[in-house]
């Protein structure tokens, strides 16, 4: 059985006694749960000799208040345990002075998905940067990777970084949080007192949830959004679609496990995509499947699209790959339909020059490559195998499970 790092502080008194007498902090959110389903900061705060004075949420808060993307929260004050719960989400996204004041240890304890632009791995390492300036100890306290070691995407070029690309990483980097901090100190050369308190009995090559010990956690939503594994498991290629018009379908019980339009012929979409390079919607069940957001893109509309499923026979794990399926996807619109307004241009994550797809992609090189009319896959898969690699021998050796 699987034992957290959270767990493993309030089970072990010999953890808990480096803690004694430090000033405390959480920083978590909404799946920051023991494996008996309380929430850390509250599990944390039942232990008298523990001095847990303030708390910090990342996007969507630390209790999961915000539903949909890009929405603030707000400073706030616990009335039950009577502590400060900071927001860096909000006015500010980087801790300041006054919040790196209030603490001797900050205790992380974030539910990642696996997928570089998920905006927690950027707080993390604003913190760890701050945390090095400040004479501050930082402790991780490890979760899965709930989609494995497998690698997949580019790595953000120098130059594209932003609040969803904290510098050079894979979009599909195959790491824990704790092993992606690591990956962080090693390439900022920071120093300061760390410490990643690792899970037990955690197996990432082991089925069938390769990355997720299905039966032994809870899903927790991460995310308002990041529903199942399944969605995990989708999400490094369908969050791509937030960088487009098309509906990842937001508005619906399954967002980020679709893609689709009103005015889009998804049969013709299909045969283009199985014709370009069938290998890449491999691995899945894709099926064709017409849905009405409720809100956000097309609400109200109905949209002709696909849905992903890795949650049944025709899974398999090394085989399907999210970010190329999507990239297909999307060369498959443009070969279709030449002059379809595909890029969505609007602010995203406080960026108002840049567009968000590249912002996504860590460059403009996936959308070039869809948009140049004599690209082809080998261009893209070139490129994607040339990042991979080079990923592979910088994260490997950081692996700890």
């Amino acid at each position: 059985m699987i034992t957290l790092g959270i767990d493993r502080i309030l089970e072990e008194p010999t953890l808990r006694q480096q803690l004694r007498g430090r000033r405390l902090a959480l920083l978590g959110h909404s799946a920051s749960m023991t494996r008996s389903g309380q929430h850390s900061l509250d599990a944390l705060m039942a232990f008298n000799d523990l001095n847990i004075v303030a708390a910090f949420g990342p996007q969507h808060g630390m209790r999961g208040d915000q539903q949909d993307n890009m929405q603030e929260t707000p400073d706030a004050f616990d009335a039950q345990h009577g502590i400060p719960v900071y927001s860096l989400y909000g006015t500010v996204r980087y801790p300041t002075p006054a919040m790196l004041d209030c603490f001797d240890v900050l205790l992380v304890d974030l539910q990642d998905i696996g997928t570089r632009i998920y905006t927690y791995v950027t707080t993390l390492c604003y913190f760890i940067e701050a945390c090095a300036a400040n004479h501050k100890a930082l402790w991780v306290l490890d979760r899965p990777n709930p989609i494995g070691r497998p690698l997949e995407g580019t790595l953000l070029e120098p130059g594209w970084e932003s609040f969803v690309g904290i510098g050079p990483l894979l979009m599909r980097h195959g790491l824990t949080l704790g092993e992606l901090a690591q990956w962080f100190i090693n390439e900022r050369q920071l120093s300061l007192e760390f410490q990643v308190i690792q899970m037990r009995e955690y197996f990432p090559a082991a089925a069938p949830g390769f990355g997720w010990p299905i039966h032994q956690l809870a899903w927790v939503n991460p995310s308002p959004n990041a529903s199942s594994l399944n969605m995990a498991r989708c999400f490094p290629g369908t969050v791509l679609l937030e960088g487009t018009t098309l509906s990842e379908g937001r508005g619906t019980t399954t967002a980020l496990e679709l893609v689709g339009a009103p005015d889009l012929d998804i049969g013709r979409i299909i045969r283009r995509m199985e014709k370009t390079n069938c290998d890449w919607m491999t691995g899945a069940l894709i099926r064709p499947c017409w849905f009405k957001p409720t809100f956000h893109k097309y609400a109200n509309q109905l949209c002709a699209g696909l849905q992903i499923h890795t949650d049944c026979a025709a899974y398999q794990h090394h085989h399907f790959k999210p970010y190329r399926f999507m990239a297909l996807f999307f060369k498959s619109v443009r070969l279709e339909y030449p002059d379809y307004p595909l890029w969505r241009n609007f602010h995203y994550e406080y960026e108002t020059e840049r567009l968000a797809i590249d912002l996504l992609t860590g460059s403009a090189f996936l959308r070039e490559w869809v948009d140049t009319d004599d690209s082809g896959i080998g261009d893209l898969e070139q490129h994607l195998i040339r990042d991979e690699q080079q990923w592979a021998a910088i994260s490997i050796p950081l692996h700890i499970y």
